[in-house]
Protein backbone atom coordinates (compact mmCIF):
# COMPACT_ATOMS: atom_id res chain seq x y z
CA UNK A 1 0.00 0.00 0.00
CA UNK A 2 1.61 3.35 -0.83
CA UNK A 3 2.69 5.26 1.49
CA UNK A 4 -0.23 8.48 2.53
CA UNK A 5 1.54 12.12 0.83
CA UNK A 6 2.80 14.07 3.10
CA UNK A 7 1.14 17.27 4.10
CA UNK A 8 2.93 19.91 2.12
CA UNK A 9 3.43 23.80 3.71
CA UNK A 10 1.12 27.00 3.17
CA UNK A 11 3.32 29.54 2.07
CA UNK A 12 2.74 32.39 5.09
CA UNK A 13 -1.13 33.57 4.60
CA UNK A 14 -3.35 34.43 6.76
CA UNK A 15 -4.15 31.35 8.94
CA UNK A 16 -8.45 30.78 9.30
CA UNK A 17 -9.97 31.68 12.65
CA UNK A 18 -13.57 30.53 11.57
CA UNK A 19 -14.27 27.79 13.62
CA UNK A 20 -16.15 29.62 16.40
CA UNK A 21 -14.00 27.83 18.85
CA UNK A 22 -9.94 28.18 19.97
CA UNK A 23 -9.20 24.07 19.09
CA UNK A 24 -11.40 24.41 15.75
CA UNK A 25 -9.11 26.79 14.90
CA UNK A 26 -6.21 24.84 16.03
CA UNK A 27 -7.57 21.53 14.07
CA UNK A 28 -7.91 23.54 11.03
CA UNK A 29 -3.42 24.59 10.96
CA UNK A 30 -3.76 21.26 8.93
CA UNK A 31 -6.22 22.01 5.88
CA UNK A 32 -7.30 19.57 3.17
CA UNK A 33 -7.63 16.82 4.78
CA UNK A 34 -9.70 14.92 2.19
CA UNK A 35 -6.88 15.70 -0.71
CA UNK A 36 -3.18 16.20 -0.25
CA UNK A 37 -2.74 17.57 3.19
CA UNK A 38 -1.93 21.26 3.91
CA UNK A 39 0.44 21.70 6.90
CA UNK A 40 0.05 25.43 8.13
CA UNK A 41 2.29 24.72 10.73
CA UNK A 42 5.70 24.08 8.92
CA UNK A 43 8.23 25.13 11.23
CA UNK A 44 8.51 26.59 14.96
CA UNK A 45 7.57 30.20 13.52
CA UNK A 46 4.30 29.10 11.82
CA UNK A 47 3.17 28.15 15.40
CA UNK A 48 4.47 30.86 17.13
CA UNK A 49 2.35 33.38 14.60
CA UNK A 50 -0.69 31.04 15.14
CA UNK A 51 -0.56 31.53 19.22
CA UNK A 52 -0.40 35.08 18.51
CA UNK A 53 -2.44 35.65 15.87
CA UNK A 54 -5.28 33.36 17.81
CA UNK A 55 -4.92 35.75 20.49
CA UNK A 56 -3.16 33.34 22.95
CA UNK A 57 0.09 35.36 23.65
CA UNK A 58 1.23 35.53 27.24
CA UNK A 59 0.75 39.46 26.67
CA UNK A 60 -0.13 41.93 24.59
CA UNK A 61 3.21 44.05 24.48
CA UNK A 62 4.99 40.86 24.43
CA UNK A 63 6.63 39.47 20.77
CA UNK A 64 5.15 36.26 19.60
CA UNK A 65 5.97 33.49 22.04
CA UNK A 66 9.45 31.17 21.70
CA UNK A 67 8.29 27.97 20.50
CA UNK A 68 10.83 25.23 19.77
CA UNK A 69 10.98 22.16 17.60
CA UNK A 70 10.19 20.21 20.60
CA UNK A 71 6.82 22.25 20.95
CA UNK A 72 6.23 22.34 17.37
CA UNK A 73 6.12 18.14 17.32
CA UNK A 74 4.15 18.52 20.33
CA UNK A 75 1.97 20.57 18.90
CA UNK A 76 0.75 18.47 16.10
CA UNK A 77 0.60 15.40 17.62
CA UNK A 78 -2.06 17.22 20.28
CA UNK A 79 -4.01 18.76 17.18
CA UNK A 80 -4.72 15.19 15.27
CA UNK A 81 -5.47 13.74 19.03
CA UNK A 82 -7.98 16.96 19.44
CA UNK A 83 -9.04 16.65 15.59
CA UNK A 84 -10.10 12.52 16.08
CA UNK A 85 -11.94 13.58 19.61
CA UNK A 86 -14.38 15.78 17.77
CA UNK A 87 -14.76 13.68 14.58
CA UNK A 88 -15.47 11.15 17.10
CA UNK A 89 -18.09 13.41 18.62
CA UNK A 90 -19.56 14.52 15.50
CA UNK A 91 -20.15 10.97 15.01
CA UNK A 92 -21.59 10.26 18.11
CA UNK A 93 -18.43 7.05 18.45
CA UNK A 94 -16.66 6.40 20.96
CA UNK A 95 -13.46 8.08 20.77
CA UNK A 96 -9.72 6.48 21.05
CA UNK A 97 -8.81 6.02 24.94
CA UNK A 98 -5.14 6.95 23.72
CA UNK A 99 -6.54 10.27 22.14
CA UNK A 100 -8.46 10.84 25.41
CA UNK A 101 -5.75 10.87 27.57
CA UNK A 102 -3.72 13.10 25.72
CA UNK A 103 -6.55 15.73 25.41
CA UNK A 104 -6.65 15.15 29.41
CA UNK A 105 -3.22 15.66 29.84
CA UNK A 106 -2.79 18.75 27.83
CA UNK A 107 -5.31 20.18 29.32
CA UNK A 108 -4.06 19.36 32.91
CA UNK A 109 -0.88 21.64 31.66
CA UNK A 110 -0.54 24.84 33.50
CA UNK A 111 -2.41 27.44 31.13
CA UNK A 112 -1.93 31.12 30.82
CA UNK A 113 -3.49 33.15 33.85
CA UNK A 114 -5.17 36.52 33.83
CA UNK A 115 -2.94 38.90 35.79
CA UNK A 116 -4.23 42.76 36.65
CA UNK A 117 -1.57 44.96 34.98
CA UNK A 118 -1.16 48.42 36.99
CA UNK A 119 -3.13 51.32 35.65
CA UNK A 120 -1.69 53.35 33.12
CA UNK A 121 -4.81 56.08 33.54
CA UNK A 122 -8.07 55.87 35.17
CA UNK A 123 -9.13 53.37 38.03
CA UNK A 124 -9.61 50.46 36.37
CA UNK A 125 -6.57 48.48 35.74
CA UNK A 126 -6.07 46.47 32.24
CA UNK A 127 -6.23 42.40 31.60
CA UNK A 128 -3.02 40.14 30.38
CA UNK A 129 -2.48 36.87 30.52
CA UNK A 130 1.43 35.39 32.11
CA UNK A 131 3.04 32.48 31.82
CA UNK A 132 6.12 30.76 32.37
CA UNK A 133 6.12 28.97 29.42
CA UNK A 134 3.79 30.75 26.64
CA UNK A 135 3.96 28.73 24.25
CA UNK A 136 3.11 25.56 25.70
CA UNK A 137 0.61 27.17 28.23
CA UNK A 138 -1.02 28.43 24.63
CA UNK A 139 -1.34 24.67 23.68
CA UNK A 140 -3.36 23.99 27.04
CA UNK A 141 -5.75 26.90 26.90
CA UNK A 142 -6.59 25.28 23.61
CA UNK A 143 -6.67 21.66 25.03
CA UNK A 144 -8.97 22.59 27.75
CA UNK A 145 -11.03 24.05 25.03
CA UNK A 146 -11.51 20.99 23.06
CA UNK A 147 -11.99 19.24 26.43
CA UNK A 148 -15.12 21.39 27.15
CA UNK A 149 -16.76 21.14 23.72
CA UNK A 150 -16.76 17.80 23.22
CA UNK A 151 -17.62 17.14 27.01
CA UNK A 152 -20.55 19.66 26.63
CA UNK A 153 -23.51 20.04 24.71
CA UNK A 154 -22.11 22.17 21.90
CA UNK A 155 -20.69 18.70 20.89
CA UNK A 156 -23.76 18.55 18.78
CA UNK A 157 -23.53 21.88 16.58
CA UNK A 158 -19.91 21.45 15.01
CA UNK A 159 -20.20 20.64 11.53
CA UNK A 160 -17.40 20.23 8.24
CA UNK A 161 -18.05 22.53 5.77
CA UNK A 162 -19.67 21.12 2.34
CA UNK A 163 -17.02 22.71 0.35
CA UNK A 164 -15.56 19.38 -1.64
CA UNK A 165 -12.12 20.19 -0.95
CA UNK A 166 -12.47 21.62 2.68
CA UNK A 167 -12.30 20.08 5.27
CA UNK A 168 -12.59 22.88 8.27
CA UNK A 169 -14.62 21.90 10.97
CA UNK A 170 -16.84 24.52 12.29
CA UNK A 171 -19.51 26.11 15.67
CA UNK A 172 -22.83 26.51 13.91
CA UNK A 173 -24.19 28.91 15.76
CA UNK A 174 -27.01 30.03 13.52
CA UNK A 175 -30.67 30.57 14.53
CA UNK A 176 -31.91 27.58 12.32
CA UNK A 177 -28.75 25.45 12.56
CA UNK A 178 -28.80 25.25 9.04
CA UNK A 179 -24.94 26.72 8.22
CA UNK A 180 -23.19 24.49 5.76
CA UNK A 181 -19.77 26.08 4.66
CA UNK A 182 -16.58 27.44 6.81
CA UNK A 183 -17.56 30.68 5.19
CA UNK A 184 -19.69 32.71 2.48
CA UNK A 185 -16.31 34.33 1.81
CA UNK A 186 -14.49 31.06 1.06
CA UNK A 187 -16.34 27.79 0.75
CA UNK A 188 -19.84 29.49 0.38
CA UNK A 189 -19.55 31.73 -2.48
CA UNK A 190 -17.22 29.16 -4.72
CA UNK A 191 -20.13 26.80 -4.15
CA UNK A 192 -22.37 29.90 -5.57
CA UNK A 193 -19.79 30.66 -8.46
CA UNK A 194 -19.95 26.71 -9.19
CA UNK A 195 -23.54 26.94 -9.30
CA UNK A 196 -23.88 29.80 -11.60
CA UNK A 197 -21.37 28.64 -14.26
CA UNK A 198 -23.27 24.78 -13.73
CA UNK A 199 -27.25 26.71 -14.37
CA UNK A 200 -25.15 28.74 -17.55
CA UNK A 201 -23.83 25.76 -19.35
CA UNK A 202 -27.16 23.79 -18.63
CA UNK A 203 -28.93 26.86 -20.40
CA UNK A 204 -26.38 27.29 -23.07
CA UNK A 205 -27.10 23.62 -24.12
CA UNK A 206 -31.09 23.70 -24.50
Amino acid sequence: MPAAPAPSPEPTTAFPFIGGRPCLDFVATLGKRHATPLERLPDPGALARWIDEAGLRAAADEAPPRVTKGDLAYARILREALYRLVRAAMAGDTPDPADVERANEAAARPDLAPQLAEPDTGPHPSLRWTAAHPGPAALATVARDAVLLVGGPLAARVKECAGPDCSLLFLDDSQARRRRWCSMDRCGNLAKVAGYRSRSRAASTR
